[in-house]
């Protein structure tokens, strides 16, 4: 009859200890939720400053309509130079950064052997009109961000000038005689390229660009009669560069 009591008090003694030990609160199991990996933020290249270069192109697909009217009446279309040739040229420029974003003017001047040539004519008489583009001084502005540290891809947009070669030359069974109807005209490009830097200063460039410079009338005489035709000459152009820094 007395253990009863005993061990009641023993438990209670027990119990009485383990709510003590336990007074401050619950305390939630630890888990380790693993390393984890810090966000570090990519910082681009240094893109900003002078810079000069050397480009190697290939312009295509040029059209240059050709259409005669005069004093012998409207001969309309008579055919299409498709300007095309190799140019080369040289570049000096200057960007600003602002985070990725870079821009700036560039100044440009490319000459080469853009140009085509066409005949028509009939049994008395036949004509040769040739088009070529000497070369063009343009002033560009170029948008880009860069994609990577040391990777630039941007637009062009600019206003160009052409100086432009416009030759009509006809030949008949008797006699040969040509003038030359050279011209300046102002124009635009605009485009698009991609820029990849090889060591702090020397950089390799891809572009692509669309030049056009509007319609100039050209009027030849030859053999006492007058003729005109609108000159149109635009053409696409593909071009691989080397920058260097300042």
């Amino acid at each position: 009859m007395y253990a009863l009591p005993k061990i009641l008090t023993a438990a209670s003694l027990t119990l009485g200890t383990a709510l003590t030990a336990t007074a401050g609160g619950f305390t939630p199991p630890v888990v380790d939720a693993g390393v984890v990996a810090p966000i570090v933020e990519t910082a681009s290249s240094d893109w900003q400053g002078a810079y000069g270069g050397l480009t190697l192109g290939y312009a295509f697909n040029g059209k240059d309509e050709v259409g005669f009217s005069g004093s012998t009446g409207n001969e309309g279309d008579l055919g299409t130079l498709e300007l095309n040739g190799v140019n080369g040229g040289l570049r000096v420029g200057y960007r600003w950064q602002r985070g990725n974003w870079v821009f700036g003017p560039e100044l440009g001047y490319e000459t080469g052997n853009i140009e085509d040539s066409i005949s028509f004519g009939d049994s008395d008489s036949t004509t040769e009109v040739t088009s070529k583009v000497k070369n063009v001084l343009a002033l560009r502005m170029k948008t880009g961000y860069a994609v990577r540290p040391d990777l630039l891809v941007y637009g062009i947009a600019g206003i160009a000038r052409a100086d432009v070669e416009y030759k009509a030359e006809v030949t008949s069974a008797t006699a040969s005689e040509s003038q030359n109807r050279d011209f300046k005209k102002n124009g635009f490009v605009v485009g698009m390229g991609v820029e990849k830097q090889l060591t702090e200063r020397m950089s390799v460039t891809g572009e692509y660009e669309y030049a056009q410079f509007g319609k100039t009338d050209r009027t030849f005489t030859i053999g006492g009669e007058s003729a005109t035709t609108e000159a149109t000459p635009k053409y696409h152009n593909v071009k691989v560069g080397l920058n260097f820094k300042f």
